[in-house]
C-alpha cells in the first residue's frame, strides 16, 4: 500500500513549491486514515465520525493521495489537480473535496477550529475524536497560543494535535514544542514522524483528561 500511496502522490504536479511540505505529512496522514481515525467514505456525514482537520493545508498533495487511497475521491482526479474546474485546489475546499472537514491553507486557523469542534461534540454528548494536523511554523501565529491555553484549561481530552516539526519555525520555544503545550496542561509526546508504529502508539493513547499533542519530528526542510 505504501508503494501505491507514493504513486498516487506522484500523479500530482504543478505545486513544486509545496511538494516537500506535503511529503512531510504523508506518514502521519497514512497512519491516521489507515489505523486510527473512525471515518469512512460510506458515511461521510455520520455525526459520530472522528474529525480530521488539516490546518497545514497549503501543501495538500499528501492529503489528496490518502483520500484517494481510502476511496473518498477518485484517483483519476489527481491527474487534474490545480487545473481549471478541478475540485482539488492548492488549498483543500471542504465543499468540493469529500472527506475534507475544513477549507484550509491560511495557517493558524486549524487548531482554533479544532478546539471549537471539540467543544461542540462535548456539548452534544459525543465521544468522537478531533485530530488537527499543524506545521511547526504556523505555531508562531497568535491564534494557536490562545487555542493551546483554552484547550488545556477545559480538559478537551478528545482533542489531539499533531505537529509536523521540520524546524521551520521562525521563533521557536524554550524547551521545544512539547514543552510549549505541556506548560498549558497538555499531554505531550514526541516521536519520529516517519516511524509508523511510534506514530500509531502515540495517536492511540487512552484519554486521561488532557488534550494530547504529538510532535512528529521529520527532517529539516521537509
Amino acid at each position: 500500500m505504501e508503494t501505491r500511496l507514493a504513486g498516487l502522490f506522484r500523479r500530482m504536479t504543478g505545486d513544486e513549491k509545496h511538494e516537500w511540505a506535503a511529503a512531510s505529512t504523508l506518514d502521519v496522514l497514512w497512519v491516521l486514515y489507515d489505523r486510527v481515525l473512525d471515518v469512512s467514505p460510506e458515511r461521510p456525514d455520520d455525526p459520530d465520525r472522528d474529525r480530521f482537520l488539516l490546518s497545514k493545508g497549503h501543501g495538500p498533495m499528501a492529503f489528496y493521495a490518502v483520500l484517494a487511497a481510502k476511496g473518498f475521491i477518485d484517483a483519476d482526479v489527481l491527474d487534474r489537480w490545480t487545473e481549471f474546474g478541478s475540485p482539488l485546489g492548492q488549498h483543500p475546499d471542504r465543499t468540493l473535496v469529500p472527506g475534507a472537514e475544513i477549507g484550509s491553507g491560511s495557517l493558524g486557523h486549524g487548531m482554533a477550529l479544532g478546539v471549537g469542534t471539540a467543544f461542540g461534540l462535548r456539548a452534544q454528548g459525543r465521544t468522537a475524536r478531533v485530530v488537527v494536523l499543524v506545521g511547526d511554523g504556523e505555531l508562531d501565529e497568535g491564534s494557536n497560543h490562545e487555542a493551546i491555553a483554552v484547550a488545556g484549561r477545559h480538559n478537551l481530552d478528545r482533542l489531539t494535535v499533531v505537529v509536523i516539526d521540520n524546524r521551520s519555525s521562525s521563533h521557536g520555544w524554550p524547551g521545544g514544542i512539547a514543552d510549549r503545550f505541556a506548560v498549558e496542561g497538555w499531554r505531550a509526546v514526541t516521536v519520529d514522524g516517519r516511524d509508523h508504529e511510534a506514530l500509531y502508539e502515540a495517536l492511540t493513547i487512552e484519554p486521561d483528561g488532557r488534550p494530547t499533542v504529538v510532535v512528529a519530528e521529520v527532517g529539516s526542510g521537509e
